[in-house]
């Protein structure tokens, strides 16, 4: 239901922007919606996931230019607008794996529990046997995927390695002293959407920087901020922010010079 909503109303509205300029619909709306889709609780309400999309199509895509002109992540800005504008519905949609009755919805994901102290299974999160967005839950996929879309080069592993990375280190040390508000690391990283998100949408091409030097500072920004929200906002989930975060910064790093040359 909510695959043929975001899919038929993405096309939709690039298709009618792409007719005005007399060009044809890109196969990136296809990614843009299945990112979408994946990105949303599975009880999701069929008029939000129709929001989000055409949200995502036209104010984050369309309003450009269309393909190739976006500044920010289309599927991230879609996602971020729902959960911002409705973040009660956005945020208590959770259903608990191999359960289908209506009496069985969770409002604490994974990193609300680790907020509130509740220690959780790493066997569990890493298959994915726990409350999450659809695309998000089962870790060991999104490794599979990771390892396949580096070793085919679809993907930079640079900004893969140093967004995970880079989350990872800062809450080792945010736990270890004790932050207030600090997670588990471990638990952390493999709680909420961060290998998601930091495998498929970090390394959009079109939204994130050009030069493979830039995508290590790029992938740290997106890491550092997620890591932060996460830890100090009022929202338990930051990885989607700090995509955009990372977004705004993208151009401004291919345009610094990492190895300059000192003149004799």
């Amino acid at each position: 239901m909510l695959s043929a909503i975001v899919f038929g109303s993405s096309i939709g509205v690039e298709y009618i922007f792409e007719k005005n300029r007399k060009k044809k619909v890109s196969e990136a709306v296809l990614v843009t919606a299945m990112l979408l889709v994946l990105s949303m609780p599975p009880l999701t309400p069929w008029w939000i996931a129709l929001i989000a999309s055409i949200f995502a199509v036209l104010f984050g895509k369309e309003v450009y230019g269309g393909f190739g002109r976006n500044i920010f992540n289309p599927a991230i800005t879609g996602r971020l607008f729902v959960y911002i504008t409705f973040a009660n519905v956005m945020t208590t949609g959770w259903m608990k794996p191999g359960n289908f009755g209506t009496d069985i919805l969770s409002t604490a994901t994974p990193l609300e529990m680790l907020r509130m102290g509740d220690n959780l299974s790493i066997r569990d999160l890493f298959f994915g046997i726990r409350p999450g967005s659809m695309g998000e839950s089962a870790i060991w996929l999104i490794v599979i995927a990771a390892i396949y879309l580096m070793v085919t080069k679809t993907a930079s592993w640079r900004i893969i390695i140093s967004t995970f990375s880079s989350a990872l280190i800062l809450s080792s040390i945010l736990y270890f002293f004790n932050v207030s508000g600090a997670m588990p690391p471990i638990e952390a990283v493999m709680s909420g959407s961060l290998l998601f998100v930091t495998v498929f949408m970090a390394t959009d091409p079109v939204s994130g920087p050009k030069k493979n030097s830039s995508h290590w500072i790029y992938g740290i920004i997106i890491g550092v901020s997620a890591v932060l929200i996460r830890t100090f906002s009022l929202f338990s989930e930051g990885t989607s922010f700090a995509v955009l975060m990372g977004n705004t910064f993208a151009s401004l790093l291919d345009q610094i010079k990492f190895n300059k040359k000192v003149k004799s």
